[in-house]
């Protein structure tokens, strides 16, 4: 029962590869900076950032959002 997104850029990516790809890409305090969430900002970690990231959907939106802006550059 897999439904194709053609159109999703978003489709079978994990938020744990765009985290990852993110904090790679800009470091911690940039990411921090882009994104004013405290998950990025006090002790940051993958897993805790996951985590909080899991439960807040305005959050998420926000960093789907910066994942889709950078990997377009």
């Amino acid at each position: 029962m897999s439904e194709q997104q053609p159109n999703n850029p978003l489709h079978g990516v994990k938020l744990a590869e765009i985290v990852q790809y993110l904090v790679s890409e800009y470091g911690w305090e940039e990411l921090g900076s882009r994104i004013k969430i405290n998950c990025f900002n006090s002790n940051p970690t993958i897993k805790s950032s996951l985590k909080f990231l899991r439960k807040t959907p305005w959050a998420r939106t926000k960093v789907e959002n910066l994942y889709l802006r950078t990997i377009k550059e």
